[in-house]
């Protein structure tokens, strides 16, 4: 027998499909999917098994290139022009990725400032720095080393290069002994052309005067500023992910456009099938899982 619905009865249903999906990792839903479940596992929540299939209509539209460009540009327009419910799947969707980047970008540039403010005011006020900002491979050194050492290490109007391997410059200077000199511990003479070159070397990777830092005597703001960089750099990859699966969702809209438009063509249709399924935790509880099934 058939069902009616009312043309605003697969937005709501899909609004609380969503709403229970969101929902289902909060600990305040499990006592409620809980008493859903029935003896057996995998079985669906007798309130999910009345959620009906949603099928596509078969309407004639627009060329057939349309509805594949709109779904492209609006992932679910397609399928709206062509009548089909499942259209809001992919518009959910897309809201949901969308909030997740933007919240992820947000919660990056958040840990970026507050890294950058504890670079700023602890480990380089003390040589009153006149430029804020750098690379990011800059912050990545102050990780890993307490202090950057002086660039130069003479007093005088000659240039020596520091010799504390403990030091940001102090390492990068061992580095250049070891490419350049043929005994690292026996340096040649200043004059020297390997010696020059090992200075070359050294001036072009080297933290320079503006940008010293040490974070002697303030390790709690060290261990903060390194937390703060992974929080912020694990934020950006998460980021970079939901944008992927924004533009999958584009794709996978625009391909199912197509797909349904050329076998609309032929009097076939495209029908979307719903499966819930909830499983019983071994500590209590229960998991909410969400199948969707396209067949044409």
């Amino acid at each position: 027998m058939s069902q009616s619905t009312s043309a605003f009865e697969p937005i709501s249903r899909f609004a609380w499909i969503v709403t229970l999906l969101v929902a289902g990792g909060s600990p305040a839903l499990s006592p409620l999917l809980a008493a859903q479940s029935s003896d057996r596992p995998g079985s669906s929540p007798p309130f999910l098994d009345r959620i009906p299939d949603v099928a596509a209509d078969t309407a004639m539209g627009p060329p057939g290139w349309v509805r594949p460009l709109a779904s492209a540009v609006v992932p679910g327009s397609g399928q709206f022009l062509a009548g089909a419910p499942r259209g809001a799947i992919y518009l959910v969707v897309e809201a949901f990725l969308i909030t997740k980047y933007v919240n992820s970008r947000s919660e990056a540039h958040r840990e970026q400032d507050q890294y950058l403010d504890l670079a700023f005011e602890v480990a380089r006020d003390a040589f009153t720095p006149s430029i804020r900002d750098t690379a990011f491979g800059y912050f990545e050194q102050m990780t890993k080393f307490v202090d950057s050492g002086p660039f130069d290490a003479d007093p005088g109007p000659g240039f020596a290069p520091p010799v504390d391997e403990e030091s940001f410059n102090g390492n990068v200077w061992k580095l250049a002994r070891q490419t350049f000199f043929e005994d690292p511990e026996s340096p040649p003479d200043p004059s020297s052309a390997e010696y020059q070159r090992a200075v070359q070397f050294y001036q072009g990777r080297a933290v320079g005067p503006n940008f010293t830092w040490s974070w002697r005597n303030t390790r709690l703001e060290h261990d903060e500023f390194r937390q703060a960089i992974r929080r912020s750099d694990d934020a950006f990859q998460r980021s970079t992910g939901q944008l992927g699966l924004v533009l999958a969702n584009h794709l996978l809209s625009a391909m199912d456009a197509f797909i349904s438009e050329r076998l609309s063509a032929g009097g076939r249709r495209a029908q979307l099938r719903t499966v819930f399924t909830q499983r019983a935790e071994a500590l209590g509880g229960a998991t909410l899982s969400w199948r969707v099934i396209v067949a044409f």
